[in-house]
């Protein structure tokens, strides 16, 4: 606890972590750090910066106790092995994590492209007469993919475009695994309100308020921590994600 960098570090970890933390204090002992004169211990630190981070306690069971960071911190510092297994594994959980989400995300990007195609069938068979041209279908169709668009990101895909001119894909591509999810259900919503009849600016207001409610419900929920299911087949635990049942209820916003 002499070393100056180990001091850095204790000051910076209790200068995010405690709000009783004395900086002056701290100051002092940074510019003794190194001299042959200085010494320092866990009590002499806690009791001069009011720190929180290690603790001593006293008796038969009693001893010098860090919090985890600083406990890390100091086994790196010990053995170099350590040290290399702390960054092999941080890897390990980060590939991990970003393999989840990447799951996830594409998960709900098939679903959305098999709810379209619910969408362009009910297109299909209720917006396209026989006697117009392949171009006319195809602006069709994009006319309604635009306001499932609008609805949900309030845009277009050309303006999307427009404004990303260097970006490959489109706005779809870049949606949150939360977008795609209410994308899902308002493809299923404008086919049956085309099967309604409704019109085109009747049903943007009524998936605009779709979109802005299941939004809601959605980003107060943290699909991190929802519960898992065990498979009983095999023991393995695996998250369950479901798309929520149409049209759902308004949650509050806790996230």
């Amino acid at each position: 606890m002499r070393g100056r960098d180990t001091l850095e570090f204790l000051g910076l970890w209790e200068s995010l972590h405690n709000p009783n933390f004395k900086p002056v204090e701290f100051d002092a002992f940074r510019s003794q750090a190194g001299t042959h004169a200085f010494t320092m211990s866990p009590s002499k630190w806690i009791a001069g910066v009011d720190a929180v981070g290690i603790v001593v306690k006293a008796g038969r069971y009693g001893g010098t106790y860090a919090h985890t960071d600083i406990a890390m911190s100091f086994a790196t510092w010990i053995s170099p092995e350590f040290q290399l297994y702390i960054m092999k594994d941080y890897r390990r959980l980060k590939s991990d994590e970003n393999s989840r989400l990447s799951l996830s995300w594409n998960l709900n990007r098939e679903v959305a492209k098999l709810n379209y195609r619910i969408h362009t069938d009910a297109i299909k068979q209720n917006l396209i007469p026989p006697a117009l041209t392949p171009e006319q279908i195809a602006f069709t169709y994009a006319n309604e993919a635009d306001l499932l668009n609008v609805a949900l990101f309030g845009q277009t895909a050309r303006q999307w475009r427009d404004a990303h001119p260097g970006q490959k894909g489109n706005m779809r591509d870049e949606a949150t695994i939360q977008q795609l999810l209410v994308l899902a259900n308002m493809e299923s919503y404008n086919a049956i309100l085309i099967e309604q009849g409704k019109p085109q600016s009747e049903r943007l207001v009524l998936l605009r308020d779709l979109a802005v409610r299941q939004m809601r419900t959605l980003e107060a929920l943290d699909i991190c921590r929802l519960p898992q299911l065990t498979n009983g087949g095999n023991g393995e635990s695996k998250r369950v994600v479901s798309v929520p049942a149409f049209p759902p209820p308004c949650r509050q916003k806790e996230k």
